[in-house]
């Protein structure tokens, strides 16, 4: 219902393997369905794959955009100059958590302008921008979004960044919730890591110092203490998820290459 506000000219949504009405509330709704399970990379690209249009908007299902939320963000795309325009987020606030993130997000997130990386949803994408770069079906283990936008920021053919537009999310979220996220995260960035070694410093550097010292620093500057501990919390169980997947894969490839000494 939220979406159907923007009356958009083609609603898509792509199932990963549901097992609850998800199929047939969407098609009641008016949605075209489409079948997937090929992970979050390769479920986003099978929705592209399916579009018909110039311009393409990514929403997941705990985002809950209002009526004038779509053509403010095609504003804040026109204004800067952007082939692909993500949108801020405002999460409500249920809990501890929650409210530390929406601050956290406050220091680091809410800055409307160019970036060199940006997440795939809440964002509207000119339609050119994944002949530039496709998501990465075939690895399903990488991080979607920084391997996606690290390739096009890499090609110097894509413009993108944060606009002005801010959208709800609802999410009811404690802290097991959270921790079950960042190690996702963590072993996703991982994958990251292992497709592109080049990066990798960037990636130890992004987990070893600017969450745990830069970010942190800014929220408590701002008084934001709660967002000074989600920092700390994401980082460090990303950086144990994270460093955990490598050595294992170390482990994992080291007895394959003495058998084939």
């Amino acid at each position: 219902d939220c979406v159907r506000v923007w009356a958009p000219e083609d609603l898509i949504v792509v199932d990963g393997l549901s097992h609850d009405r998800t199929v047939e509330i969407a098609r009641e709704k008016g949605a075209r369905v489409i079948s997937g399970g090929r992970g979050v990379a390769g479920d986003r690209q099978i929705g592209i794959d399916a579009a018909k249009h110039d311009l393409i908007c990514f929403i997941d299902a705990d985002h809950r955009p209002q009526p004038g939320d779509l053509n403010a963000l095609l504003q804040d795309m026109y204004d800067f100059g952007f082939d692909a325009v993500q949108a801020q987020v405002s999460i409500e606030e249920t809990g501890f958590w929650t409210r530390a993130e929406n601050e956290a997000f406050s220091v680091f997130h809410h800055k409307a302008g160019p970036r060199t990386m940006m997440g795939t949803a809440p964002a509207l994408y000119k339609r050119h921008v994944f002949s530039v770069a496709r998501f990465d079906e075939a690895s399903p283990g990488v991080s979607d979004d920084a391997d996606l936008f690290y390739r096009l920021h890499k090609s110097g053919r894509v413009r993108f960044g944060i606009g002005h537009t801010r959208i709800a999310q609802e999410h009811h979220a404690g802290a097991s919730d959270y921790a079950a996220k960042f190690k996702f995260y963590g072993r996703r960035d991982a994958g990251f890591c292992m497709k592109h070694p080049e990066r990798a410093w960037s990636m130890f550097a992004h987990l070893m110092f600017r969450y745990p010292v830069i970010r942190p620093a800014r929220a408590l500057l701002q008084g934001k203490w709660r967002g000074a501990l989600y920092f700390w919390f994401c980082g460090g169980v990303r950086f144990y998820a994270m460093t955990r997947r490598l050595f294992s894969e170390a482990l994992q490839q080291k007895p394959r290459e003495v058998a084939h000494s």
